[in-house]
């Protein structure tokens, strides 16, 4: 017997206007429109979201506008301007005559003075950086960690001054350093007052000074990296070198890029450890480097103009530096 037509036993179809249309896999495809209101009070929410974070945001903003960005604007016009200091009705403006003079012939400004600072960096970044590496990859296999990264961290907290007036008095002529290879049956050297060993022995002070950073960097790299490819490595036979070059240093290669980036440029901007090391830059311009000129031409010799355009140019060798880094690294990694 057929069932009749208003049975609740069988579900009635919906009527045809409200069917769904349907595909050929037989699901629906009609999407439910939201009312006109609801996206307006979305974008009501994300406008006020917008407005609270750039009102956390403001103090940080502020900050940088301060002390960045007006700084920035005002070390632009005194490279096109010659002044003296201290009253701003005396600046007059020069175009590039400040440029010209810095590359004029006979200029020190580069050799050796940008050499030196190009030397500079390099050397410390190659020094902190193997040694760092070396350290940070011993101390990941003793105990008490934490000891021995605070340890070699403590340099890095200690005041440039401070750190340069030790060495200094280490590298005199009656000093710790010449007093070891004085024992040694060596003759004593004149570390900081002569020419060709000035700029590597206060190389070196800056290495040991900033290696404690980089073994913290790398030291929280290497604990990152699991070590299930280490277990399988070992299973597989790889002796430590192989581990090391194979395993370790690729993946560390992220802390070794920010490391190299932030050594190379702080060894371009120093020049308070060489002021109080050499005083001038000497001898002669032996360690004379961009920043320490940068700072005599404005306070010592009350040329702001020749600082600024100075301070443009080594902003410039800082930018392509660091940008052929991270080429350097990201063709690594495209190759790896």
């Amino acid at each position: 017997m057929a069932p009749a037509v208003g049975d609740p036993a069988l579900p009635s179809a919906p009527p045809p206007a409200q069917r769904p249309a349907l595909r050929r896999t037989g699901r629906p495809t009609s999407v439910p429109r939201l009312s006109p209101g609801v996206p307006r009070a979305s974008r009501a929410i994300r406008r006020r979201q917008t407005v609270i974070a750039y009102l956390f945001l403001a103090p940080t903003l502020l900050f940088f506008l301060v002390f960045l960005v007006l700084p920035l604007l005002f070390a632009a016009l005194l490279a096109l301007s010659r002044w003296t200091g201290f009253d701003l009705s005396d600046i007059r403006p020069v175009g590039m005559a400040n440029f010209a003079d810095l590359f004029a012939h006979g200029s020190t400004f580069l050799t050796p003075i940008l050499t030196n600072t190009l030397l500079y960096a390099f050397g410390t970044v190659v020094l902190a950086l193997c040694g760092a590496l070396v350290i940070a990859h011993c101390v990941n296999r003793l105990r008490f960690r934490g000891f021995w990264r605070t340890l070699y961290f403590l340099p890095l907290v200690t005041t440039v001054v401070a750190v340069g007036n030790v060495w200094k008095y280490m590298y005199e002529p009656g000093g710790l350093i010449n007093g070891v290879l004085n024992g040694l049956g060596l003759p004593s050297l004149a570390f900081l007052q002569d020419p060709d060993t000035a700029l590597p022995s206060v190389i070196v002070v800056q290495a040991w000074a900033s290696t404690g950073s980089a073994i913290l960097i790398l030291t929280a790299g290497l604990t990152a990296i699991p070590g299930v490819y280490y277990e399988a490595a070992e299973l597989d036979g790889a002796g430590d070198r192989t581990i090391f070059w194979r395993i370790t240093l690729p993946l560390l290669r992220p802390s070794l890029l920010f490391v190299c980036l932030t050594q190379f440029i702080a060894g371009l901007q120093s020049f308070a450890l060489i002021n109080v090391m050499t005083g001038d830059g000497g001898p002669g311009d032996a360690t004379n480097v961009a920043a320490l000129e940068m700072y005599q031409q404005a306070f010592r010799y009350g040329d702001w103009g020749i600082a600024g355009a100075a301070a443009f140019v080594l902003f410039l060798v800082i930018a392509v530096i660091t940008a052929l880094q991270l080429w350097l690294f990201r063709r690594k990694d495209e190759e790896a």
